[in-house]
């Protein structure tokens, strides 16, 4: 026995409509523990590529090129003034300067 069920007709447009919403939606209810996944990956990315040395520290120097906002801000993030930068550094500078502009708010 074969079960026939009853069929319906929907405009392409509309089809392309609701999967566009959908996807916006989805989008924009993305958890903001993924986007800050994403951002931590990047500083961590570009922080490997401007530390030449490997030392797990930035100079001045090496911040210049492959990090100019860390450049910059160098002696704002360089709080104990040692001349360097560290990862932590950076994403303290960061949450500051986030903290700040959600007071201003």
């Amino acid at each position: 026995m074969k079960i026939t069920l009853p069929t319906r007709r929907v405009a392409p447009g509309a089809l392309a409509t609701v999967l566009a919403l959908t996807s916006v939606a989805a989008c924009a209810q993305a958890p903001a523990g993924q986007r800050a996944e994403r951002m931590q990956t990047e500083l961590r990315k570009r922080f490997s590529a401007a530390d030449t040395n490997v030392d797990g520290q930035l100079t001045r120097e090496e911040a210049r090129t492959k990090m100019p906002r860390v450049f910059e801000n160098f002696d704002a993030i360089d709080t104990a003034r040692k001349g360097t930068v560290t990862l932590a550094d950076i994403e303290a500078y960061a949450m500051r300067q986030r903290g700040a502009r959600q007071a201003s708010k």
